[in-house]
């Protein structure tokens, strides 16, 4: 307590009694304060009932705070695991057992990922000084006494294959704070979005509601929602908007008002019932904000969740210990990783799939820019507190960055937590044993097609600009670029290459009235007698006739002319740069 014993109160004085018998349990009393008032209460409790104290003074003594004092401990390499296996050990077998048995512990540490977590937090929390410095320099023109705080840290390190839990940072500094912040609950923010995107693509594989895909549209302007007889207003960071966008723009940039107009057309319940299903926190809610992920969770908590678009759609338990082996060689404990399904990895993939877009040009690009080159998706999210979860093909790192006492970080986690994170990542690659990183895979039952960015239809060689999008078999599209002489597919690949050049039965295709697998938008409705919006929406009759017509005219063609109609027209580099795609 930082003070002479005579000084002591008299809750400090139980506290102190109170731990006498189980030292080892209450040596955490600073991170777990339920146990220091534990011991404390169970004191007071018998000097009341022995009248060596009467009880008002007992009641005054449990109201008063603890405030125990750091004695400047020992850091070591992990003492934040450290006292995560602690813990577990203190709740599994009984003190005595610990103490008589000299157990050996094997845990999940690679002690060389450890170094290279520990490493980058301090380079990396040297940048958030600097930012905030800079932050608070400028506020000391309006406020001349107003110190600059230090921000904490948390990092989470494991794989996502098996969940085990291989360097974690709870702090900056062991000896002035136990408190192990990878195991504090704030709000993700848009750290959260996956999931709700996740929701939104289940619905193709659930058959409830309209298909959604990352070509499916939404548009990101000032909204209004109304749930439960209350007005919810979101804005984007930054305060600007971006019109019509698809699902895949909206994640990478971070949308806000286009990610709850999501949340909302596929329902607030649904998301938290995923969420659920992946095994995130049962106290979220199925409001609005669920999406903005307002509702906290933990960092290991954040990690344990991507692991599900890490690995194919299996969810990879966390876990930090192997086995309690005894002192005479036997296992009293063994831990064995757990995964189990949580999302359909077609599902999976398709979020991974935009994350990867996360990295290499949206919001979390920054992570290049710092020099992190391997195939990588991951996710930025700024509430009070800046985040980044992301992952490679065999290695999950997730970074939380704010205060202890919940106020606003003023920064982005494009800015605080994302160049710790690549820091981390380009150390770990570097290491022998995480250096075979792989791209992801597509799995069965998920194809990629070639699409004009502005149609969002098959691309056509006259295209001027092509982008690949990926969706579960069966809602592709199925219809070439109206824009620049598209048409329906209805044979194979294969066949349709040929009857483009040689002609065939394509009765199938004029019959069809419109495309099965038309981009869809979230949130649109067709006020009677509005035309259907032709951009982004699939064609409307107009299109479809002006096709019909241009059919005609093309069986009208030659054989040279059908070759020099699918070859010929505005020439195309292999490497054109598409920066601009969506």
């Amino acid at each position: 307590f930082g003070k002479d014993v005579r000084e002591l109160t008299l809750g400090e004085a139980a506290f102190l009694a109170g731990i006498i018998r189980s030292p080892n349990r209450y040596s955490s009393a600073d991170r777990k304060p339920e146990r220091a008032a534990e011991a404390r209460d169970r004191v007071l409790h018998h000097m009341v009932e022995n009248h060596v104290i009467p009880l008002e003074a007992a009641q005054a003594a449990k109201k008063a705070p603890l405030r125990l004092v750091s004695s400047g401990l020992n850091t070591g390499a992990a003492p934040y695991f450290v006292d995560m296996v602690k813990d577990h050990l203190l709740d599994r077998f009984p003190e005595p057992e610990l103490v008589s048995q000299s157990f050996r512990i094997y845990t999940t540490l690679d002690p060389a990922l450890q170094r290279a977590a520990t490493a980058a937090v301090e380079i990396g929390m040297k940048n958030v000084d600097a930012l905030l410095a800079r932050r608070y320099a400028r506020q000391r023109k309006k406020q001349p006494n107003e110190p600059v705080p230090e921000p904490q840290v948390a990092m989470v390190v494991l794989d996502p294959r098996t969940g085990e839990i291989k360097a974690l940072v709870g702090g900056r500094d062991y000896g002035q704070s136990q408190l192990n912040r990878a195991l504090a609950r704030r709000q993700p923010g848009s750290v959260f979005k996956p999931f709700v995107y996740a929701a939104a693509f289940s619905t193709v594989v659930d058959g409830v509601g309209p298909v959604v895909t990352p070509a499916t549209t939404v548009v990101d302007e000032p909204t209004t929602f109304q749930f439960d007889g209350k007005e919810y207003t979101p804005n984007n960071y930054g305060e600007q908007f971006h019109g019509t966008v698809t699902l895949r723009e909206a994640l990478t940039r971070s949308l806000n008002v286009a990610t709850v107009k999501v949340a909302e057309q596929v329902g607030y319940g649904r998301v938290v019932e995923v969420a659920r299903q992946i095994g995130l926190d049962p106290r979220i809610q199925a409001t609005p904000a669920v999406a903005l992920g307002a509702y906290e969770m933990t960092p290991v908590e954040v990690a344990a969740g991507y692991t599900v678009f890490a690995n194919g759609g299996m969810r990879a338990e966390p876990v930090f210990i192997h086995s309690v082996v005894s002192a005479d060689g036997s296992t009293v404990e063994r831990v064995e990783p757990r995964t189990r399904p949580a999302l359909d990895p077609r599902i999976a993939y398709l979020v991974n799939n935009v994350l990867q877009d996360v990295v290499n040009r949206g919001t979390g690009a920054v992570v290049r820019t710092r020099g992190f080159t391997a195939p990588a998706a991951g996710k930025t999210g700024t509430s009070h507190d800046g985040w980044f979860a992301g992952f490679t093909s065999n290695l999950l790192c997730d970074v939380w960055i704010g205060f202890d006492d919940n106020r606003d970080l003023g920064l982005s986690g494009t800015a605080a937590a994302a160049p710790v994170w690549a820091e981390f990542m380009k150390r770990a690659v570097a290491l022998p044993a995480y250096k075979d990183t792989k791209a992801f895979a597509l799995p069965a039952g998920v194809t990629s097609v070639v699409i004009d960015p502005d149609t969002l239809q098959l691309a056509t060689p006259s295209c001027p600009v092509t982008r690949e999008e990926v969706f579960v078999l069966g809602t592709e599209p199925t219809e070439f670029c109206f824009r620049h002489g598209g048409r329906m597919v209805t044979q194979t690949p294969t066949e349709g290459w040929l009857s483009r050049i040689f002609g065939g039965d394509r009765s199938k295709g004029q019959e069809a009235s419109g495309d099965a697998n038309a981009p869809t938008q979230v949130g649109a409705a067709v006020q009677p007698g509005d035309a259907p919006a032709a951009e982004g929406q699939g064609p409307n009759a107009a299109a479809g006739d002006a096709r019909a017509e241009g059919d005609k005219n093309e069986k009208k063609k030659g054989l040279l002319n059908r070759i020099f109609g699918i070859f010929g027209g505005s020439k195309k580099d292999k490497d054109k740069d598409t920066s601009k795609r969506p």
